[in-house]
């Protein structure tokens, strides 16, 4: 918390004005926050006065300044350290966030009072005939607020690129008039600009206010309003977001993100949500090379296009190039079968390692391992006893004799494959993250529930697609997950006469997708809307930890996990990243 105050000077003067009075308030202490006055500096503070008074009313033993500031403003203000929090456009954040590691607390609410969205609107007189499109603004004066204003200009760029145009090329003039935003309407009106720039429902508001006429401007490229409520140019941004300063108290930065989620705005006051996703910002900015991406290197296609006198000159050198790393890559190459072969007799070691660890806790599965276990054996003892009888009467049967002694053989197998699977499972050790074939552990889990299946006429049908990518995690985790959806699948089933599970896999949005799908009754409107709080359960003898422990370990992963109605019964399913995702 700081009280050097950075800016215009006008906004300097408003800031103090707003300022509580009184001997008592001596002792508060100052939290300043810096708001990008598009408007200029008094409509700035008065647009976010509702804001300041929810924080101040919140934060006791605090005074909440307000700091109009314009772009630089900004920039100097954060480099310095002279606010607290910040309130701008998408543009100005994502630029200051790279540069000096602001973050994002909340963000105007895209439904709220302010209009919902940012965008640009691009203007012309009624009158201008020569103008009804975007394109038809090449070899036009047009008018902007700044180079670095979002709504006021950069958005705008961004849909000129789109059609081919180049504002710095193609229009007769490109100016920038500079804060105050409204003072573009005017010029326009006055016919000092064919064309203006200015930030979506900015027209509405001063046709609202009486300082422009409806029907006296139209709008170029207009788009279907969608979402907001206001005539625009091109496509809808994320809204304002408010950023904490990274020297700011995290403590303070929680109770003010606090205040303004819960805080309910009057009028055309803005309300605040939970930030969103700014990648809409980062590709406009990638696109047109500004912001934190202004040194990133053009496409091809620009390249070709600027540079094309030099093409000749450079396709000997790319030539000479491609020579030289075909000899590279040959030789990396013969290194990399090397260091795979290496790394394959590295990882079998590993392998074997673990395997012999895992057979010291084989005893902790013992419960399970007996009733796994006590239909072979009483099969073998059958048999034998059966052997035992023919051996001792009088009439020899060599062909029963070994047709008991083969089935005392398959007996004798399928209790080593259950030993196999169970000690497959039992790993007691610390949750390690690696990458693994989700197929493979979905399959031994499969195993693992088929006795049980078996016991309950259950049948369960795996569908797994092939060639699934890895995925990053800890195996026996997840699987634990698989297993607990197989067994509610299971209980959900207890009535039905032809009981059926289908386990699928599947490749969804870059990600692997796992589902449990039963023939059950569903799920009730109550249960699906509360299925994963902890201690709720639609079982009787249920404690409703296990959709709830799984969700935590599948958001653990980076994953989500939903379940829904379907056609005859229930599917919960879970999605997870895969490897070269999180890479």
């Amino acid at each position: 918390m700081r009280l050097r105050i950075t800016g215009f000077a006008s906004g300097l003067l408003f800031a103090l004005m707003v300022l509580p009075c009184g001997a008592a308030q001596g002792a508060r202490s100052v939290v300043t926050v810096g708001v990008l006055a598009y408007l200029g500096a008094e409509r700035g503070l008065t647009e976010w006065e509702q804001t300041r008074a929810a924080l101040e009313k919140a934060l006791a033993g605090h005074i909440v300044q307000l700091i109009p500031l314009d772009i630089e403003g900004t920039r100097r203000a954060v480099a310095s350290g002279d606010v607290d929090f910040l309130i701008t456009n998408p543009g100005n954040y994502v630029e200051l966030e790279a540069s000096h590691g602001i973050s994002r607390i909340a963000m105007v609410d895209a439904g709220g009072g302010m209009g919902g969205g940012v965008a640009s609107t691009v203007i012309a007189r009624a009158d201008k005939q020569a103008l009804n499109s975007l394109q038809d603004l090449q070899g036009h004066n047009v008018l902007a607020v700044a180079p670095d204003a979002f709504g006021g200009f950069q958005v705008a760029w961004g849909e000129f690129k789109r059609i081919g145009l180049d504002p710095h090329r193609d229009f007769s003039a490109l100016s920038f008039s500079g804060f105050p935003m409204d003072r573009i309407v005017e010029t326009v009106r006055r016919g000092d600009a064919d064309a203006g720039i200015i930030r979506a429902c900015l027209l509405e508001r001063m046709i609202a206010l009486g300082h422009a006429q409806a029907g006296e401007f139209k709008v170029l490229g207009e788009r279907p309003r969608g979402g907001l409520p206001c005539r625009r140019s091109s496509d809808l941004y994320p809204d304002w977001p408010i950023a904490k300063l990274p020297e700011t108290s995290q403590v303070l930065a929680k109770r003010v993100a606090t205040a303004l989620l819960t805080m309910e705005p009057d009028g055309d006051a803005p309300a605040w949500t939970v930030p969103l996703d700014y990648q809409a910002v980062h590709a406009l900015f990638l696109d047109l090379r500004i912001g934190p991406y202004a040194g990133h290197p053009p496409s091809l296609s620009e390249l070709l296009f600027s540079y094309w006198k030099w093409l000749a000159a450079l396709t000997a050198v790319v030539l000479w190039w491609i020579v030289h790393v075909w000899r590279v890559e040959h030789l990396v190459k013969q290194r990399t079968i090397e260091l795979t072969q290496a790394q394959e007799r590295e990882r079998r070691q590993r392998e074997e390692m673990e395997h012999v660890a895992r057979l010291s806790i084989l005893g902790e599965m013992a419960g399970n391992l007996a009733h796994e276990l006590n239909q072979p054996l009483a099969a073998i003892a059958n048999y034998a006893d059966g052997c035992a009888i023919r051996l001792n009467g009088a009439d020899l049967d060599r062909s029963a004799l070994l047709e008991a002694t083969q089935r005392i053989g398959d007996q004798a197998r399928r209790a080593g494959r259950v030993i196999q699977r169970i000690r497959a499972f039992i790993r007691k050790r610390t949750p390690a993250l690696a990458p693994f074939d989700l197929n493979e552990a979905v399959s031994e889990c499969c195993d693992l529930f088929e006795p049980q299946a078996r016991r309950n006429r259950i049948a369960v049908e795996a569908s797994l697609a092939e060639a699934l990518p890895p995925v990053e995690g800890d195996r026996i985790q997840l699987q634990q997950v698989v297993l607990n959806l197989l067994q509610n699948a299971a209980d959900a089933m207890v009535a039905i006469p032809a009981p059926r599970i289908t386990v699928r896999s599947a490749l969804e949005h870059g990600g692997v997708r796992v589902s449990v799908t039963d023939c059950g009754s569903g799920f009730s409107p109550e249960a699906l809307g509360r299925l994963c709080e902890p201690y709720f359960t639609t079982k009787s003898e249920g404690i409703g930890l296990g959709l709830a422990l799984s969700r935590s370990i599948v958001e653990a992963h980076g994953g989500r996990l939903t379940a829904a109605n379907v056609a005859g019964g229930a599917e919960v399913s879970f999605t997870l990243p895969t490897r070269e995702t999180i890479t």
